[in-house]
């Protein structure tokens, strides 16, 4: 039996109220993040949505272009523990997970806990972790939880994996599993600054300036929102919306789409999930208890674009998953 989630118009005006308080909160992160980070402010305002949203994010670029920076600086400002893992070739799961040790002290082994234990995980380079190691991760991503030598413990909250990946180098790198791609969240992609953001960036990054960002919002508070985040209001209407736009990956013929000989594998249903789930943290961004449909497209290139399998044909013509994207954002009504 289909469920109504319909709620009176003075529901939407009390989450409305709520949401404008968190707006004006995330407008003081957003300036704060500037301080730091030149340009860039609509990938600061998508990873603030995934953060808020409680899911993890991938940031790709080419090198040089402040993703670690960007994620370092956002870590600061939510007041969490956060802690950098070097991703390497080399890498053991025990060196993110941790290990037991033996203490000669007591003639006992201990759990030793390992960096995943923190709020805001860094996972810089992650294709360069071999697939043991993304294994590893891939448990503490989806539950919130790692088993170290048959013992289960549960993580921190708040918990985020923010990564970084440069899709230019292939040599020392291993290809991220698609199921471990389908639990990032969001996928952002970092482009060049323009000439006078780089002019500012040269002069940051020539003179003795050493710039300090402040805590905005205490990991408590931060809590609050991505509970607040699931209270959001989204209509049946804005349901059956996003259903389309994730099904038409799938069945394009259905949608008048000539996509069949483009899109090899559609969205999984953690598409249609997480399209919802940002689509609130896009609302509370822009003080609004509802979600409408400018919030679903808004971050429907950053759900979508590495949920789309395309086929060779597709990528030998040179189109790419948010190509793709736009073409079903203009067909779905």
């Amino acid at each position: 039996m289909e469920q109504n989630f319909t709620i009176s118009d003075n529901k939407i005006k009390e989450l409305t109220e709520i949401s404008k308080k968190y707006s004006q909160t995330i407008s003081k992160v957003i300036e704060e993040a500037q301080k730091n980070i030149v340009g860039q402010n609509d990938v600061i305002k998508k990873i603030i949505i995934s953060v808020i949203s409680d899911g993890h994010v991938l940031l790709e670029s080419v090198p040089g272009l402040a993703k670690t920076l960007m994620i370092k600086t956002m870590a600061e400002i939510f007041s969490v523990d956060n802690v950098r893992i070097q991703f390497t070739p080399d890498l053991l799961p025990a060196d993110i997970l941790g290990t037991k040790i033996y203490k000669s002290n007591t003639g006992t082994l201990e759990i030793q806990k390992g960096p995943i234990f923190h709020n805001f995980i860094l996972a810089d380079e992650i294709n360069r972790a071999p697939p043991k190691v993304q294994s590893a991760l891939l448990e503490a991503m989806q539950e919130k939880q790692v088993s170290i030598h048959g013992e289960t413990f549960q993580l921190n909250k708040p918990f985020l994996v923010l990564a970084t990946q440069n899709p230019i180098e292939n040599e020392g790198t291993y290809k991220l599993p698609e199921a471990q791609v389908d639990r990032f969240a969001l996928k952002i992609l970092i482009t060049y600054p323009t000439k006078e953001q780089e002019i500012e960036v040269i002069k940051r990054n020539t003179v003795n300036l050493k710039i300090q960002v402040k805590p905005i919002i205490p990991s408590k508070e931060l809590l609050e929102m991505q509970k607040f985040n699931a209270e959001i209001y989204a209509d049946n209407i804005i349901l059956k919306y996003v259903a389309s736009i994730v099904d038409a990956t799938r069945n394009p013929s259905n949608y008048n789409l000539d996509l069949d000989n483009i899109i090899e594998f559609g969205a999984s249903p953690r598409a249609s999930i997480w399209l919802i789930r940002a689509a609130k943290a896009n609302a509370m961004v822009n003080g609004r208890g509802h979600v409408i449909q400018e919030d679903i497209k808004e971050i429907a290139h950053e759900v979508l674009r590495h949920r789309l399998i395309l086929t060779f044909e597709a990528e030998a013509d040179e189109i790419n998953t948010d190509k793709v994207i736009d073409i079903i954002l203009e067909k779905i009504a």
